[in-house]
């Protein structure tokens, strides 16, 4: 096994706490604005994502310390968009999932053949994160496919209504 570079893991890991912070945040602010007819299973969702993070942050932090590290007290910034629809919030979601992934996935490279406990660790929080994005990306398929629909049926009408009118 190579020698784990002990400084730049704690910097990750650090990144990891900091992003997984932010992401409660983010969790928990999109559980609030959610509205509409499918309200209460995406609260559920996102309130669900709010405690995933929370967890992230406390099992990355735990290691952070357990290499000598010291965690912050910042949280990575958090864009507001004010777009509240269920589409935008969900695509917001994807976004940072993919933020996440590139993260730890710069962690795997690190300890990759350095630490078999790290690279489990971050192989783990991949697979979650690349779940979470299949998810979304589920969730949006459904968002899309039913504005399309609309959008055609709108349409079919339309021209229904002018051959009606002839």
């Amino acid at each position: 096994m190579k020698d784990l570079n002990t400084k730049k893991t704690q910097k990750l890991l650090g990144r990891i706490m900091e992003f997984e912070l932010a992401g409660v945040v983010r969790y928990t602010h999109y559980s609030l604005m959610v509205a509409g007819p499918n309200r209460i299973p995406i609260v559920q969702f996102m309130k669900g994502q709010a405690s995933e993070s929370l967890l992230h942050a406390q099992q990355a932090g735990e290691i952070l310390t357990g290499l000598g590290g010291h965690p912050t007290l910042q949280i990575a910034p958090i864009d507001e968009t004010y777009r509240h629809s269920v589409e935008d919030i969900l695509e917001e979601s994807l976004a940072h999932e993919q933020r996440a992934l590139t993260i730890y996935k710069e962690l795997l490279d690190v300890v990759k053949d350095r630490s078999v406990y790290l690279e489990e660790f971050a192989r783990s929080q991949i697979a979650q994160e690349e779940v979470h994005g299949l998810e979304l990306r589920k969730m949006l398929r459904d968002i899309t496919a039913t504005a399309q629909e609309r959008a055609h049926d709108h349409e079919h009408d339309r021209k229904r209504s002018s051959r009606d009118r002839r």
